[in-house]
């Protein structure tokens, strides 16, 4: 029974949670200061894990369906190459389709049922939020192929996210909390772009087009992931100049160490994609290492991991400074 939950956790991509859990958080803090209602916010939280794990596989199981209806798909080859777990369950044969669509048929039906309580509860403009979120997790993987995913994942973490939990916790739309998301979004975003990065040479050959492979090639296209690291801390300045919160919000700044960082990571892979980044006490935690290096996925997965790491700290600093300016 342990062995199959983690079989679907692991098709659900779950290690990809803290940054829906984080970018949470950060709007909750907000509106628990601002007299929001707890319960409903944690509510929210659960509503929205459930709409990101159903995205996650439902994106699996449309990017299945084009791979096997290209004429030189190597099921063999495929699942040799390390770096792309993307429907390695359905190609492998350990899950089937109908329990892949049943799984996120669960996921997106208790998310539903949540949605309808809070339409109960908070009334109509819930409706827009949650429209608008299920339209781009239903039409995510169609998105990501012609060059939107940036802008789908933006939306979705941005004033969806934090619009619709705002307005689950207080009952009122302000347009304060599109500018505090948006920090929190470039973060994000910077996830996904770094993954399709890594992609470049594979998404080209399944035919997905991307920011990233829109460059000549993988070193080129990191002016845009040096553009959104600059703009991440920059954007802190519109808290402070809509008043939204204080200086406070600048500890976050501790954190560009590790964008440095990350940016000197990518670099080394777009010249060597079989570098593997020097293991640093910052980098934690990155998890499953012992499983990642027999599969020989730490070039990959190590850089994920930087990008998901920075997003948790980055958040967390950001909250404590919303904390740090209520005090």
């Amino acid at each position: 029974m342990l062995r199959k939950l983690l079989v679907l956790l692991e098709i659900s991509r779950f290690f990809s949670l803290p940054m829906t859990i984080m970018s949470w958080l950060v709007i909750f803090t907000y509106a628990s200061v601002n007299s929001g209602n707890i319960i409903y916010g944690i509510l929210c939280l659960l509503g929205i894990c459930l709409a990101h794990l159903g995205t996650n596989v439902l994106d699996d199981y449309f990017d299945y369906k084009t791979l096997i209806k290209q004429v030189n798909f190597d099921k063999k080859e495929y699942l040799k190459n390390t770096q792309k777990t993307k429907c390695r369950y359905l190609i492998s044969g350990i899950i089937s389709e109908r329990d892949v669509l049943t799984l996120a048929f669960v996921y997106f039906s208790i998310a539903g049922l949540i949605g309808i309580f809070f339409f109960i509860k908070c009334g109509m403009p819930i409706l827009y939020f949650a429209a608008a979120g299920g339209f781009i997790g239903i039409l995510y993987s169609f998105l990501s192929k012609i060059r939107m995913s940036e802008i789908a994942v933006a939306l979705a973490y941005g004033p969806i996210l934090y619009g619709g939990v705002y307005f689950v916790m207080t009952k009122t739309i302000s347009w304060e909390v599109f500018v505090l998301s948006v920090p929190t979004t470039i973060v994000t975003v910077i996830l996904l772009y770094i993954h399709t990065v890594m992609d470049f040479d594979f998404d080209l050959s399944e035919g997905h087009l991307t920011v990233a492979n829109s460059f000549d090639s993988q070193l080129d296209s990191l002016i845009i992931l040096k553009f959104l690291l600059v703009f991440a801390y920059i954007s802190l300045l519109g808290i402070c100049i809509f008043d939204i919160s204080d200086w406070q919000v600048f500890i976050t700044c501790l954190t560009i160490p590790l964008s440095i960082d990350l940016y000197k990571s990518m670099s080394d892979y777009s010249l060597d994609n079989t570098s593997v980044p020097e293991h640093k006490w910052f980098h934690f935690p990155m998890e499953n290492m012992e499983r990642i290096k027999k599969l020989n996925a730490e070039s990959f997965m190590i850089r994920m991991y930087q990008s998901r790491n920075l997003m948790i700290y980055y958040a967390s600093l950001l909250v404590i400074g919303l904390i740090l300016a209520e005090i």
